[in-house]
């Protein structure tokens, strides 16, 4: 039964799931796609090489449910709305299997999570309240900067790490249908001071969750 929510309605289930995904409470509703991964042999210093990235990745799956929850929650378009809900589930999805992936390299995700979430939130709902193409611009640009730093990770992690491997590429296919799914609904380009302001600020989230 379909239901229509109040102002007040839509605060508890926002704040329930912020609550849930800065505990690392997460459910992916498709199998990890390193289930069938072999286990690598790798020294210490490699484990922990392979946990700082898994855990960037892993702040980048919370900002990315900040974001696509506060896009989706101030969306105009019912369509819009719908096409942010789909793709925040299948980020759901990257949430989960980086943070089992962590848990299996011995670490945790990052302690300033709560930050992260709610600084990703403001900037989404400030992107959607300017406007659907605006906010799908935004969208755009976002996946095609995760792409990048997606397949420099790849570069990166130990070779033989194929379990964290299998999960970043599968996490890269996926903002890619992101990206040009924003694009095909309208989504207007960023405006270049905009897309340096988010290279400087994913430069700084990333450079800090490696660590902490």
């Amino acid at each position: 039964m379909n239901r229509n929510f109040n102002p007040l309605d839509h605060l508890v289930i926002g704040l329930d799931k912020a609550v849930r995904v800065i505990a690392g409470v997460a459910t992916a509703s498709r199998p990890n796609p390193a289930a069938h991964a072999a286990d690598a042999n790798m020294t210490d210093q490699e484990k922990r090489h392979a946990a700082g990235l898994m855990r960037v990745n892993h702040v980048g799956e919370v900002c990315a449910q900040a974001l696509y929850d506060s896009q989706g929650r101030f969306a105009k378009s019912p369509e819009v709305r719908r096409k942010l809900e789909q793709a925040s589930r299948e980020e759901e999805d990257h949430l989960a299997w980086t943070a089992q992936r962590l848990a299996e390299l011995g670490s945790s995700p990052s302690i300033l999570n709560p930050l992260w979430y709610a600084g990703s939130y403001a900037i989404g709902s400030v992107a959607a309240i300017l406007g659907d193409k605006r906010s799908l611009g935004f969208v755009s640009e976002t996946e095609r900067q995760v792409e990048a730093h997606l397949t420099s990770h790849l570069d990166r992690l130990p070779p033989q790490d194929e379990k964290s491997r299998a999960i970043v590429r599968q996490m890269r296919d996926d903002e890619i249908i992101h990206g040009q799914a924003a694009r095909d609904l309208g989504g207007a380009e960023a405006p270049l001071p905009v897309r340096f302001a988010m290279t400087a600020m994913s430069r700084v989230m990333t450079t800090t969750a490696y660590y902490i």
